[in-house]
């Protein structure tokens, strides 16, 4: 019969076919360093030693100028005017330094990430909830934040 054999055929195609989030990527939360290298001294480089990074895993740049980064306490760093590129990671900086192509700084003079526990969450230009990091230990300084599949 030719219909069992059409049907065959197509369920292996499906199979082979990857999912719509694999073939599409993802801008996600890829890693948390809360807790700086040293004592908490409110120095340029020690509040640079506090970062999260966003890594673009899809096949195009991706536009994110507007979209913010926020803690558990609603401290907002809207990023600016940057396109991240496709297969690429930008480090957000909690201090002070000048934008490129792979950091951004926020600016700040005083720490934004807990050292024992917190939640970076990433939102679109629009508010629209993008992606979200937690941790909860002071046995790491840092967290690898899981990629969605």
């Amino acid at each position: 019969m030719f219909l069992p054999a059409t049907i065959a055929a197509a369920a292996a195609a499906v199979l082979v076919l990857p999912g719509q989030a694999q073939a599409a990527g993802s801008v996600h939360i890829a890693k948390i360093w809360y807790d700086s290298p040293g004592s908490d001294t409110r120095t340029t480089a020690s509040l640079n030693g506090e970062w999260v990074q966003i890594t673009n895993s899809t096949r195009g740049a991706v536009n994110l100028k507007g979209w913010t980064l926020t803690d558990a306490s609603r401290h907002a760093y809207t990023l600016p005017g940057f396109s991240l590129k496709a297969g690429k990671s930008v480090t957000i900086k909690t201090g002070r330094g000048t934008n490129n192509a792979t950091t951004l700084f926020q600016q700040r003079g005083a720490y934004v990430w807990n050292n024992d526990k917190d939640t970076a969450t990433l939102r679109r230009a629009g508010g629209a909830l993008h992606d979200t990091c937690a941790y909860n230990s002071t046995r790491y300084d840092y967290k690898n934040c899981s990629s969605p599949a």
